[in-house]
């Protein structure tokens, strides 16, 4: 009997909500398949079968809040038998052969109402019946946009004020403990959950917090207020910049790269690949290592009392969703290969773009580059994600006239890029080499051949 647990898919995380199970009570799994689709505060992932066999003992049913380590389901071997205490039977009696658990319930007619984004899960369409809930109204944080059942809790919530709290035992008693509503919190977990963390923040914030009068409906003219629930991805990302800001003293130099030399590049290495897509991201990201290899206090991390230089560089390429920023991680980018890198970076864009993106994809981040240059963004500023200590802003490629050796106008194809750096950790003298090396990579890609 193979145990499947929770995975446990960020440092941080602490739980997961069952979105969807592809599988039921008696079905025959390869390792590998997929057994249910979870969502963390980030994004939505993927269960897979540890190993063959019969699925047996699910313990969860759509839409439960699921603490990461915790048995979900087991897998059966041929012979092998499933306690019957696991399906809620006798203690110390055994269940052989196949499972005969009820089998989940099937969805209800309503499952295929669609909200603004996608579908309802079952349990979600069941529950908006059941409150009389306009599902059109309701903005789904699931894969896809999928409306899921805290969608729906949340947007109940909304116009009852006895919606239910989500909070962890250990924020509503330290809420308890200073006399506040845990309620007026704004949760940083799983779809908004409160966080003792969160309490102590909005605890040490509250003296100096400016309350902002509620926009009341009458002010709208045009029609209703449209509301798009707080939670999830959104929140967290809004929770780490918000720390990004108010934590790390940042230190901001930009460059004017000229381009000229590795878009030469660039049309060398698409005539290699014939078919692949070669984008412009993949020589970016070759540069930035090697420019972080050169000046290794740009990849490091700042602990309590010490400053870890990291061994590994591993880019973070911010990808643009619906749902907010995500950014896969470009494990080992300083020992790969331009098409080598191009391919990664396509199947990662792919799979984050698919709601597929594995715990792996998102680990490990030593260094972060945010692109809008596809937006036509003549320079802009990032704020860091910590616990990096910097990430490059790169903006559009634009035709400027700049002077040759000798004084002339040439027409030549230039980027801004600026560099936001943890001051606490690298000074401006190591900022400005990181940057000096980055455009001569750009400009001459052969010296870092040499």
């Amino acid at each position: 009997m193979k145990e499947v647990i929770m995975p446990k898919f960020g440092f941080t995380q602490e739980e997961s909500e069952i979105v969807e199970w592809a599988v039921k009570e008696g079905d025959k799994v390869e390792q590998g398949d997929v057994l249910a689709v979870v969502t963390t505060d980030k994004i939505s992932m993927e269960v897979e079968a540890p190993e063959s066999g019969v699925v047996a003992g699910l313990q969860y049913k759509q839409g439960d809040i699921v603490p990461v380590t915790k048995v979900i389901a087991y897998i059966l071997k041929p012979g092998e038998s499933l306690p019957v205490d696991l399906r809620a039977g006798s203690p110390n009696s055994t269940l052989t052969v196949k499972p005969t658990l009820p089998q989940p319930e099937p969805a209800p007619a309503i499952s295929n109402v669609t909200s603004p984004l996608g579908t309802l899960t079952p349990v979600a369409a069941r529950m908006a019946a059941e409150k009389g809930l306009d599902t059109a109204r309701i903005v789904g944080s699931g894969p896809g946009g999928r409306v899921t059942r805290a969608d729906v809790e949340y947007f109940a919530a909304q116009g009852a004020d006895n919606g239910k709290i989500r909070a962890t035992p250990a924020a509503k008693r330290l809420a308890r403990e200073e006399h506040l509503e845990v309620g007026l919190v704004p949760g940083t977990g799983p779809n908004g959950r409160v966080q003792e963390a969160d309490v102590r923040t909005f605890v040490e914030k509250k003296s100096s917090t400016v309350e902002v009068p509620a926009i009341a409906a009458t002010q709208v003219r045009d029609g209703a207020i449209r509301t798009i629930p707080f939670v999830g991805m959104r929140k967290t990302i809004a929770a780490n910049m918000t720390r990004s800001a108010q934590t790390i003293p940042a230190i901001q130099l930009e460059i004017d790269a000229d381009v000229e030399g590795v878009l030469s590049l660039h049309q060398q290495a698409r005539a290699h690949a014939g078919d692949k897509k070669i984008s412009l991201t993949a020589l970016l990201v070759k540069t930035v290592a090697w420019a972080l290899k050169r000046n290794p206090m740009l990849n490091s991390q700042l602990g309590e009392s010490e400053i870890f230089l990291l061994p590994d560089v591993n880019v973070g390429v911010a990808v643009a969703l619906e749902s907010g920023l995500i950014v896969p991680v470009i494990q080992h980018a300083d020992q790969k290969g331009i098409l080598d890198l191009a391919e990664e970076i396509n199947n990662v864009s792919a799979r984050a773009h698919q709601n597929k993106l594995r715990a792996a994809d998102l680990e490990g981040a030593t260094f972060t580059i945010s692109n809008l240059g596809m937006f036509g963004i003549d320079r802009f500023t990032a704020l860091i994600n910590p616990p990096q200590v910097g990430i490059l802003a790169v903006s559009a490629v634009k035709k400027q006239f700049v002077p040759n050796q000798s004084g002339e106008p040439v027409l030549h194809h230039m980027m801004n890029m600026r560099l936001s750096a943890d001051h606490r950790v690298v000074d401006g003298v190591e900022a400005a080499r990181f940057l000096s090396d980055l455009r001569a990579g750009l400009e001459n890609p052969e010296e870092m051949l040499l």
